[in-house]
């Protein structure tokens, strides 16, 4: 089960919740971000039964665990593996077979008269899940960190002349890099829906608003390198690996790293367009 605990919170972590979507739809596992799911009798699921935002009806036979994060499981077939529920209630009708155990977060289940759970019926404090969250966390966070780096290295290599501009805005022009960044950040996202909701304007509207995210991670590594550039004088990669270590580990103080991210996004911004709009008028 803690392999699909781990699975669990890797998508609860980068997915977004989107209305009745298969995220994994393969002949082995069934894994669905929002809507129910049915088994229904003759069926039968080799895998795992894993939703995130809904309910499950197992009326034939999953050879697997059946995961529930924000929903009811009822059961009048056979598991093979575990029942877990973590928000929801957990129903057990009279023909239902559990091979594992039945693991319930909030909730205590409901079981028929005639069925059968072979593992343990117990209630959880969540501390294996606490363990998991930890370690998925962790995997995000070497992730993120990675591809950022990987992102700034592309930047640098690519523009070593662009890169040294922006280090000497951030050197001489913190004030102004601030300000930009400000108006950009609140402007640009307001500029990106009035043009989706006109008439001529709706494909560059959309555009905009999907390369808004990008933007965020280039403005977030050009403020790594800026930061790193007032610490490390002339290495351009040792001073981008010494400025993300510095954002990405305050990233993991907690409510301390979200206003982190967002004030380096922020001057990543405003480092971008004061570079840009001073080689204008150089």
């Amino acid at each position: 089960m803690r392999r699909l605990l781990v699975g669990l919170v890797a998508l609860c972590t980068l997915v977004p919740v989107a209305p009745a979507v298969a995220a994994d739809d393969t002949p082995e596992d069934r894994i669905v971000l929002s809507g129910p799911v049915l088994v229904d009798r003759g069926e039968t699921v080799p895998g795992d039964v894993v939703v995130l935002d809904g309910d499950i009806l197992i009326r034939g036979n999953v050879e697997g665990d059946v995961i529930a994060a924000a929903g009811d499981v009822t059961v009048r077939g056979k598991v093979g593996g575990d029942v877990v529920t973590f928000g929801g209630l957990a129903t057990l009708g009279r023909r239902a077979r559990i091979s594992g155990d039945l693991v319930y977060f909030d909730k205590k289940p409901v079981v028929a008269r005639g069925a059968r759970v072979s593992g343990e019926t117990k209630k959880t404090d969540g501390g294996e899940l606490k363990d998991v969250f930890a370690v998925a966390a962790i995997g995000v966070w070497i992730a993120f960190t990675v591809s950022m780096l990987l992102l700034g290295l592309l930047l640098v290599l690519l523009a070593p002349r662009a890169a040294d501009a922006v280090a000497r805005t951030a050197k001489h022009h913190k004030g102004l890099a601030i300000g930009v960044g400000i108006g950009a950040f609140i402007l640009l996202p307001i500029l990106a829906v009035l043009l989706s909701v006109s008439i001529f304007g709706t494909p560059l509207g959309i555009i905009l608003l999907l390369l808004l995210i990008p933007l965020y991670a280039i403005a977030f590594v050009t403020a790594a390198f800026g930061i790193g550039r007032l610490i490390i004088k002339g290495a351009r990669i040792l001073a981008l690996v010494v400025g993300l270590l510095i954002l990405c580990l305050l990233a993991l103080v907690p409510f301390l790293g979200a206003l982190v991210s967002l004030l380096a996004i922020i001057f990543g911004l405003g480092l971008l367009f004061a570079t840009l709009f001073r080689a204008r008028s150089a």
